[in-house]
């Protein structure tokens, strides 16, 4: 098959139950993948397993557990297509998901990377909502439009995208090149290192190409880390936004000025979780720094105050 060729790569910690569905998932593609490459993170479970089944349909690397960032780029590095495209071994494909964005860059191959809609959805696979609809970016997107397809993002966009992206990892199509270039996923960040990257890409990039139907399942665990301990992940999260922020000095302005909205929100989160704690005055501290970086920073804080 001639046009781009699609380097898969699905990272995967104790994923024995899920990760034979997440293959099956890109072995049943329109347009077929030039590899799949399945990173074991130091599973303990029966992963090693599950991945030898597909023998040499698939190229199965192990590692010592260092984070999904670390696994994904350990795949992209191991790759011989031109374009990345990633999978978490919880999530699966839809079977023109490739197809959608190979025959788009042939066509227009002046697009700096691609991403699209997908699907919200719980354990058994039922819907909970499409993800464009429920994100501003999303929305401007479907209406720009207006009911085809598929539609070009340009970089004026890119403030409301940066703020609260509709696109996820699973619907990211990105050249392995420009991939290298940028470092790959940041290493050492437990919550939102996924944004990172889509942010430090969207700083590089003038246009992105935008499927407007969804590519892919999003499980939404009620059990999972975050969801456990909502605190930690709040904390973790902006951990990471912060040092976004500081990145971002060097972004273009629109870029930047979406990373300090994210920055504000993620702010703000963690204030909700801490006040649920009673921690009221912590709250106060954690949204503190939005009185200097946000016009709406005052609201937070006596938001906080107030309890």
């Amino acid at each position: 098959m001639s046009g781009p060729r699609f380097s898969v790569i699905i990272p995967v910690f104790n994923g024995a139950a899920c990760l034979a569905r997440a293959i099956d998932s890109v072995l049943a593609q329109s347009w077929t993948a030039h590899e799949i490459i399945v990173v074991d993170d130091g599973s303990t479970d029966a992963t090693p397993e599950v991945a030898r089944r597909y023998g040499d349909r698939i190229l199965y690397l192990r590692q010592d557990n260092a984070g999904v960032s670390a696994a994904r780029n350990r795949g992209a590095r191991q790759a011989t297509g031109d374009w990345l495209a990633f999978l978490d071994a919880d999530d699966w494909y839809y079977p023109d998901r490739l197809r959608w964005h190979a025959e788009w860059i042939a066509a227009r191959p002046g697009l700096d990377f691609f991403t699209g809609d997908y699907d919200y959805v719980r354990t058994d696979g039922s819907l909970i909502s499409h993800s464009m609809d429920q994100h501003e970016s999303g929305q401007a997107m479907l209406r720009k439009a207006k009911g085809l397809p598929h539609v070009v993002m340009e970089s004026d966009e890119f403030e409301i995208f940066v703020a609260d992206h509709f696109g996820d990892t699973h619907t990211l199509s990105v050249p392995r090149a420009t991939f290298l270039r940028l470092g790959g996923y940041p290493e050492g960040y437990r919550v939102c290192e996924d944004v990172f990257f889509l942010v430090r890409l969207c700083a590089a990039s003038r246009r992105v190409g935008v499927v407007c139907r969804p590519m892919a399942a999003y499980v939404i665990h009620e059990a999972s880390a975050t969801r456990r301990d909502p605190l930690r992940a709040q904390q973790e999260n902006v951990r990471t936004l912060e040092a976004m922020a500081r990145e971002s000095v060097a972004y273009p302005a629109q870029v930047r000025r979406g990373v300090l909205a994210r920055l504000r929100r993620g702010r703000l989160n963690l204030g909700y979780a801490l006040a649920r704690t009673g921690r009221r005055w912590a709250a106060v501290r954690a949204v503190l720094p939005n009185l200097w970086q946000s016009a709406r920073g005052l609201r937070d804080v006596l938001s906080m105050v107030r309890g």
